[in-house]
């Protein structure tokens, strides 16, 4: 599995904003990677990026209705990185300098 298949989409709620703060960054990842492949994606992708922490969860479908049919969303695992102390940020949104 190639690194870039591992980590999908960087999870942006409220709550994983202001874990930034802390060093912490949520991630959505490939549902078969475990957490020393999440952790040598994330140092392999990012620049300067030391993980001291990985926490996973696998998040359950909601059920959902639209008049009277059923379903449920999408399930997918979350990942919750925690980096050290002297490790550089990442950078989920482009600055507007670069541009």
């Amino acid at each position: 599995m190639e690194f870039s298949e591992v980590i999908l989409r960087p999870v942006i709620t409220e709550q994983s904003m202001l874990a930034i703060d802390e060093k912490k960054y949520t991630f959505e990842v490939a549902r078969d990677a475990n957490k020393n492949l999440i952790k040598q994606a994330v140092e392999a992708m990012f620049e300067g990026v030391e993980v001291a922490k990985v926490n996973t969860v696998n998040v359950k479908g909601k059920k959902k209705r639209m008049g009277r049919h059923e379903g449920y969303s999408r399930k997918y695992k979350k990942a919750v990185i925690t980096l050290t102390e002297n490790s550089n940020d990442i950078e989920l949104f482009a600055s507007a300098d670069e541009e």
